[in-house]
């Protein structure tokens, strides 16, 4: 694929609303919009994005299309993808406003879609709709995808500043990006449909932030404790977690807040840890009881040589007693800092061979 980097800019904005004039204006409601992710749809003008991996895609016609955005923080960072081909960088305000996507395009059909790259520490991004502009029409959704796919992880997953080549993991959102992520890699590998449910320096007993992956793995809007995620809108036929990298060094740092948050004054032991992993996986398991699960971890120093983090994994699995939970351990890459492009594409490539070999979807 092409790079670019697209600068947003304002347009003057005339509303007409039908179809066959020069102008269309597309509401978030339109049925021609495909959503990925977990969107939410609290609001009745707008939609909100949240978690890393989301996405908003439509077909059409016409010479121009912008996006009607505000967000946040104005930290958030999208891909915008033309035609499946080029990549546009996008950053959304934090004034309403239109931002223009592509311009002076070819008569005939073509795809425009919104990828998240950051994380929902950066706060959420509403989308108001889309502006279509000369000879504009709205075409039919693409096919549905046949498999769907979830991640449930931590910076790995997010691809903190994978594209970061400095090595420093500078923590400015520009160089996050979960589109070259492992698990964005792996969805785009099958033609799945994708929902990653992740967030840096999360983990199963405790976190770098206050928020444990058990607190927030059900949440629509992962900020707020009564924001339920409804899980029969989305049922998966293979999850994967990557879990317990934070917890491998946080378990070392008695002192640290959050460990004595969590733990007091005791260091939690092997039994502790491996139970709190196997009530994590039993929970998934009683919201998609049809998947296939697969315990994952890697690839950073939970599964260099000689660590533990991988037996307990296992013996939690084993524990569960279920012929469709399995456990796959990515191949540990040394490294100073968050993987790197290239360590991601090595993970996909181990994680998808997997899939292929162990799993019929």
């Amino acid at each position: 694929m092409k790079s670019y980097l697209i600068l947003s800019f304002s347009l003057s904005v005339l509303l007409i609303s039908c179809s066959d004039k020069k102008e269309l204006i597309v509401d978030p409601s339109d049925p021609a919009i495909e959503y990925s992710g977990r969107i939410n749809r609290s609001s009745e003008e707008s939609v909100g994005l949240n978690w890393p991996g989301s996405s908003i895609r439509i077909n059409f016609e016409g010479a121009s299309i912008a996006v009607l955005l505000q967000d946040e923080s104005g930290d958030n960072y999208y891909n915008v993808i033309l035609d499946n081909d080029s990549i546009f960088i996008l950053r959304p305000q934090t004034i309403k406003q239109y931002q223009v996507l592509a311009s002076n395009l070819s008569k005939g059909p073509h795809t425009i879609e919104l990828f998240r790259r950051t994380e929902w520490d950066r706060g959420p991004t509403d989308f108001y709709g889309f502006k279509v502009d000369t000879n504009a029409k709205l075409l039919a959704k693409s096919a549905p995808k046949k498999r769907k796919i979830e991640f449930y992880g931590d910076s790995i997953t997010a691809g903190f500043a994978v594209e970061d080549t400095s090595g420093k993991d500078r923590y400015d959102s520009i160089y996050s990006n979960n589109y070259a992520s492992y698990a964005a890699i792996t969805s785009r590998h099958f033609d799945a449909d994708y929902h990653c449910v992740c967030k840096s320096g999360i983990g199963i007993t405790v976190s770098w932030d206050p928020l444990i992956m058990p607190e927030v793995y059900d949440r629509l809007v992962p900020t707020d404790s009564t924001s339920k995620w409804d899980f029969s809108l989305y049922q998966p036929q293979v999850v994967v977690v990557n879990l317990f990298q934070n917890d491998t060094g946080l378990v070392k740092l008695p002192e640290h807040p959050e460990f004595i948050k969590r733990f007091g004054d005791k260091v939690p032991d092997e039994a502790y840890l491996i139970n709190a992993y196997q009530e994590f996986i039993a929970g998934l398991r009683a919201h998609y009881p049809e998947a296939n699960i697969i315990c994952s971890l890697g690839s950073m120093d939970a599964t260099k040589p000689g660590s533990l983090w991988p037996g307990y994994v296992q013996v939690a699995v084993d524990n569960l007693e279920d012929p469709h939970i399995y456990t796959h351990f990515l191949p540990y890459e040394e490294s100073t800092a968050h993987p790197s492009v290239q360590q991601q594409k090595n993970m996909a490539h181990s994680l998808i061979e997997f899939i292929e070999k162990t799993i019929d979807w």
